[in-house]
């Protein structure tokens, strides 16, 4: 385990031992942090589509130009 994911394990484990009135104010709080926000939004859908097949930068590109 790195030392990345022990921490993030950690803060996660503190976070949860919480009491839930305090816990919603952290999760609130993180919500309405614009760049936090953004990242867990980014994260989760790369969690969501990380078993997708991948696909050439450049194909895309074409897709997305319609062609």
């Amino acid at each position: 385990m790195t030392r990345t994911v022990s921490t993030a394990e950690g803060f996660v484990a503190v976070l949860k031992a919480l009491p839930k009135a305090e816990r919603d104010a952290v999760v609130v709080r993180i919500a309405r942090d614009k760049e936090f926000a953004r990242d867990i939004a980014d994260l989760a859908t790369i969690a969501k589509r990380r078993k997708e097949p991948a696909r050439a930068f450049r194909k895309y590109l074409a897709e997305k130009r319609g062609g």
